[in-house]
């Protein structure tokens, strides 16, 4: 590691040190918290997912509601609904912080409810239980020592904002946004390290439901100009938020999130390679390009023109964010991608999106390429970028872990989450001896939770095993598995070796 202010071999200067990451989890409310309906909560858009036995790694059925089916969802009491219980971290506060203290983590990710703040989103004031909730939750996480890193939104909208305003397509929920925002910053400011507006920004485009608070129609595919007008509104709120955050809580260091795909060709074909840029400028780029350098690229002009999408801004939009770029960026990675102009060639699941099947991986049960490398990848092109500090904010590897036991003790051995885990974080160290400005890493759902994507607890990706079952069977005990030990360990020898 080179440590002088003039590396070998170059006369460029250099810092005298980097800085020293921060290891951490994280959770997000609606796939963690339960208690859908306690302490004044309303209904959000996670509550009324339905729980479908998957088929197969497609899970995206789940995630295409229609006006009927959450019509259903209000009114049923007997079917199961993942995320109205979740991992009952609710209940489970006190002992899931002291979990996390003795795992050693510097900072743990979670989202904030905004219907448990805001039952229906467009109140004038907090529901009161949902602050003195949270109050709870940022003193634990201060005292044990914790950095915080918060997500305004994480795929939660109050489902009246969907009803009766039609979800981000209406720019009134950017007011509305902004408010609990403001709630939020003044409150607990103080106890922010660092923040998002919104959790995966371009899952709008992949999954509106999640992402922008879109109804399916019944019979036909999402209009993609109502999904871009929604996204846009976000764009805005986010930028308005920053803007906001900075006058009133200005120690509190503001990102932006997108789901990193990671692409390569499938051949060297310059078909192969002109598709996998656009798929990049559209798919992962295009929400970096605006909430981090400030403007909309201009390639989007014909991606629009092609599909018929029209987006209405106002006067002072650009304006807005131009003058409120993020403080750094960050992404979840869990597989890379593929981008072929083969129609035919085979296909395989991933985060949000499918994609070609990449010979040279390996995939989990549900599909996902596993590709350490390809976090090295990502960092090294999304800092030639946008050149401001990166955060990992989601990696980790859904598995079905089996509990067992060994002596009358509850057990989990996990050894492919521990060889995950290690190939990934020596991509990391690598990437940052290429230069790139890495903040730290966070485990997905460190203790486990629903996933939601598939609305599955038996897709875990935790260290902390949560004793419940897709249907919501169980104890909701708390085991350590193997990898708790290994990630604890791991955290302690870098912090022993970094002093």
């Amino acid at each position: 590691m080179l440590t002088t202010s003039q590396p070998v071999g170059t006369s460029l200067p250099r810092p005298l040190a980097r800085r020293r990451l921060l290891w951490g989890g994280a959770t997000a409310s609606s796939q963690y918290e339960g208690a859908f309906s306690a302490g004044g909560k309303g209904l959000d858009t996670q509550d009324v997912r339905p729980y479908l036995p998957r088929t197969s790694n497609a899970t995206t059925a789940t995630r295409l509601l229609t006006r009927s089916a959450v019509e259903r969802a209000k009114n049923d009491s007997q079917g199961t609904y993942p995320f109205r219980t979740a991992s009952n971290g609710y209940e489970h506060l006190d002992e899931d912080i002291a979990l996390l203290k003795e795992l050693g983590i510097d900072i743990y990710r979670f989202s904030i409810s905004w219907a448990r703040l805001f039952p229906n989103g467009d109140e004038q004031e907090a529901n009161a239980e949902g602050l003195a909730y949270y109050d709870r939750v940022f003193s634990a996480v201060r005292n044990a020592g914790m950095k915080v890193f918060l997500t305004l939104t994480h795929y939660a909208l109050p489902l009246n904002l969907v009803e009766s305003y039609g979800g981000w397509t209406n720019r009134v929920l950017i007011g509305f946004y902004v408010r609990f925002a403001q709630v939020v910053f003044e409150r607990w400011g103080e106890f922010i390290d660092f923040y998002l507006p919104f959790n995966e920004i371009n899952a709008g485009y992949f999954s509106p439901w999640n992402g922008v608070g879109l109804i399916k129609p019944e019979d036909s595919p999402y209009n993609q100009s109502n999904v871009f007008q929604s996204l846009h509104h976000q764009f805005v709120a986010s930028a308005r938020v920053i803007e906001m955050q900075r006058r009133i809580a200005p120690a509190c260091q503001s990102g932006c999130m997108v789901a990193d795909f990671c692409y390569y060709p499938h051949t060297c074909s310059p078909e192969d390679n002109l598709k996998t840029i656009r798929e990049e400028q559209v798919n992962q780029w295009f929400a970096i390009d605006v909430l981090a350098r400030g403007f909309y690229p201009t390639y989007m002009d014909r991606f629009f023109a092609e599909h018929g999408i029209h987006i209405e801004l106002k006067p002072n939009d650009l304006e807005v964010l131009a003058r409120n770029t993020c403080d750094f960026v960050s992404i979840s990675y869990y597989q890379s991608s593929v981008c072929s102009t083969n129609e035919t060639a085979e296909h395989t699941a991933g985060n949000l999106v499918c994609t070609v099947k990449n010979p040279y991986l390996q995939a989990t049960e549900w599909g996902w390429q596993i590709d350490p490398i390809g976090l090295r990848t990502a960092l090294n092109k999304l800092y030639d970028r946008v050149h401001k500090p990166i955060f990992i904010s989601e990696n980790g590897m859904g598995a079905r872990d089996v509990l067992e036991r060994d002596n009358g003790n509850a057990v989990v051995h996990d050894p492919y989450r521990i060889d995950y885990l290690s190939r990934h974080f020596e991509q990391i160290d690598e990437a940052v001896a290429d230069g790139v400005d890495v903040i730290g890493y966070i485990m997905w759902g460190v203790i486990d939770i629903v996933s939601a994507g598939s609305c599955e607890m038996e897709k875990r990706y935790g260290v902390v095993y949560v004793d419940a079952d897709n249907h919501g069977n169980g104890t909701y005990g708390r085991i350590k598995k193997d990898s708790f030990t290994w990630y604890r360990d791991f955290i302690s020898s870098r912090h022993g070796n970094e002093e």
